[in-house]
C-alpha cells in the first residue's frame, strides 16, 4: 500500500486524485422544488408524493402513512391516534406533522403486534425530536418546501398491527393544540438493494446482485480512492498507511510542515452505502458539500436498543426511508451511524472522505460532521465498542482536515433554539448534539462518555 501511493504521488498525478474537500457548498442533478404554495398547508399533497416515493413495485420497502384521528372517548383533551387494528408489515415507526417549524408538545406512545408471535408490546414512547435534527435554515434542503416536523423514528422489528396515541401537554385550565397533518408513518426497510455483508445481515435478508444502478454507482465512485467500485465496505488501514494516504490527498494543498508531521488516526473500517443495501433511487441526485470539517458532533438515534447488529443494516436503511420519504430531507441526515457492535456505516452520500453537507444538527450543519450511535441512550449506558469506533471515527476524519479531538474550535451558527443565526460559538470540535441546540440528544450517557472519545482520538492522532 505505501509503494503504491508513494509512486502516485506527483504534481499532476496528485491534481487528479486530490480529493475536492474544500468544494464550497453546491447542489447538482437536485430534485425541482415544488412551488412557492408548497409548505405547511400541502399535507395532502405531500402525503401524496409521499405515497408516490414510497411504494413503487420497483423500490425495496414501502412507507405506510396513515392520518391520525381523535381518539373516542377523548376529545375534550385534544389527544389524536389510531385504535389497534392490521397493517402491511413494518419494522420501524415514526410520527410526522404539516410543519416542520412546529412543535409537538406532548406525548407521543405507541404500541406494536409481532408479525411472528402475534405478542402485543407494551406502550413505548417516541421522542418528539422537536425540530433539532434537520437542515440548516435557508439552505436548498431546507426551503424545498418538502420538509415536515418529525418524532425519532422507533425500531419495533417484523410488526403487523398498532395503536397509537399522541396526548397534548395540559396545564390546569387548557391543553397545547397538537399541529397539523399528524400522521403515523410506518416503515418497511425492505430487503437489502445490493450486497450487505455476510457478516451483518440476517437469513431473511439477502444481498441483490447484478449490475450498479447510475445512482449506486455514483454514491460508490465518490469513495474510489478509498475502495473499488461497488465495494461493500472501506477497509481499515495501519497508522502508515493511513499518512501515507494523507499524503497523497493532501498533496496539492497542505504545506511541507504539515506534511512532515501529520496527526490522524488510522482509518477504520467503514460499511458503505453499498454494503448496507442503500436504495440510491430514494435519495436527491448530486451531492451536498461544506468547505470542511472542523467539529463531530454526536448524536444517538433514539430508535431504542432492542435491534441485534445483524439487523443494524435494516434499522439504517429503515431511518434512510424514514429521513427522505416521511421528514422530506434529500438523503438521511447523518454522515455516519455506529451500531453497538461498533461497526460503522458511511451515512449520507458524498464520500466518507469528503466534507459532505449533512441534515444532524440545526443550525451547525456547515463545516461538521454528524456520528450517530444506533440506539438510545438517555437511561441504558452505550456500549464500549460504540464508544471506542465513535473515537476511532473522529481520529481518522477530523485528522483529514487537522482538526484536534481534544481542542476547540468555532462554528457560525445557521439559526436555532440557542444560538440565533450568525453567531460565532465557540464548541469542542467534538461535540454532543445539545452542544448546539437545547434537545437531550445524544442521551445523558452517552454525553457522558465524550470526554473519553476526546481522549482516545487525541491518542490515536499521536498527539502529545
Amino acid at each position: 500500500m505505501r509503494g503504491f501511493l508513494a509512486s502516485s504521488i506527483g504534481v499532476t498525478c496528485a491534481a487528479a486524485l486530490a480529493l475536492p474537500l474544500t468544494l464550497p457548498t453546491t447542489m447538482a442533478n437536485a430534485l425541482p422544488a415544488p412551488s412557492a404554495g408548497a409548505g405547511a398547508g400541502a399535507g395532502a399533497k405531500a402525503a401524496a408524493d409521499r405515497s408516490d416515493r414510497s411504494d413503487r413495485s420497483d423500490v425495496p420497502g414501502s412507507t405506510q402513512s396513515l392520518p391520525l384521528v381523535p381518539l373516542a372517548g377523548d376529545r375534550a383533551s385534544g389527544a389524536q391516534g389510531l385504535s389497534p387494528r392490521d397493517v402491511r408489515p413494518f419494522s420501524l415507526l415514526g410520527v410526522v406533522w404539516d410543519d416542520p417549524d412546529t412543535e409537538l408538545h406532548g406525548r407521543v406512545q405507541v404500541r406494536t403486534r409481532a408479525a411472528g408471535t402475534g405478542a402485543w408490546s407494551g406502550w413505548q414512547d417516541l421522542e418528539t425530536h422537536n425540530a433539532d435534527h434537520g437542515p440548516d435554515p435557508g439552505t436548498p434542503e431546507s426551503s424545498s418546501g418538502r420538509l415536515r416536523g418529525a418524532t425519532a423514528p422507533l425500531w419495533v422489528g417484523d410488526s403487523d398491527g398498532v395503536e397509537v396515541r399522541v396526548q397534548p401537554e395540559s396545564s390546569a385550565r387548557t391543553a397545547a393544540p397538537l399541529p397539523s397533518g399528524l400522521r403515523l408513518e410506518l416503515v418497511d426497510p425492505g430487503p437489502a438493494a445490493t450486497g450487505a455483508t455476510a457478516a451483518r445481515r440476517t437469513d431473511d435478508d439477502p444481498p441483490l446482485t447484478g449490475p450498479l444502478s447510475a445512482e449506486t454507482a455514483a454514491a460508490s465512485e465518490a469513495n474510489v480512492l478509498l475502495a473499488p467500485l461497488g465495494a461493500t465496505e472501506i477497509p481499515a488501514l495501519g497508522r502508515a498507511d493511513t499518512e501515507d494516504e494523507l499524503f497523497v490527498l493532501r498533496a496539492a494543498d497542505m504545506t511541507a510542515e504539515q506534511m512532515a508531521q501529520p496527526y490522524i488516526g488510522p482509518r477504520p473500517r467503514i460499511t458503505t452505502r453499498h454494503g448496507w443495501g442503500a436504495d440510491e433511487s430514494l435519495r436527491e441526485k448530486g451531492f451536498l458539500y461544506t468547505k470542511q470539517v472542523k467539529a463531530a458532533f454526536v448524536h444517538h438515534t433514539a430508535t431504542g436498543n432492542n435491534y441485534t447488529c445483524a439487523q443494524a443494516p435494516s434499522v439504517i436503511r429503515g431511518i434512510y426511508r424514514y429521513h427522505v420519504v416521511s421528514n422530506g430531507w434529500r438523503d438521511i441526515g447523518y454522515n455516519f451511524l455506529v451500531d453497538k457492535c461498533g461497526n460503522i456505516y458511511e451515512g449520507r452520500a458524498g464520500g466518507a472522505a469528503k466534507a459532505v453537507m449533512g441534515a444532524h444538527t440545526l443550525g451547525f450543519n456547515n463545516d461538521s460532521m454528524g456520528i450517530a450511535a444506533l440506539g438510545t441512550f438517555n437511561t441504558a449506558s452505550p456500549p464500549a465498542t460504540t464508544v471506542k469506533a465513535i473515537g476511532q471515527l473522529a481520529a481518522w476524519k477530523l485528522g483529514l482536515f487537522g482538526g484536534d479531538p481534544g481542542g476547540k474550535t468555532y462554528l457560525k451558527s445557521g439559526g436555532g433554539n440557542l444560538y440565533k443565526k450568525g453567531t460565532n460559538v465557540r464548541l469542542n470540535v467534538i461535540s454532543g448534539h445539545k452542544d448546539g441546540f437545547l434537545t437531550d440528544c445524544p442521551g445523558r450517557l452517552l454525553y457522558g462518555k465524550l470526554g473519553s472519545v476526546r481522549s482516545d482520538a487525541s491518542r490515536l492522532q499521536g498527539r502529545p
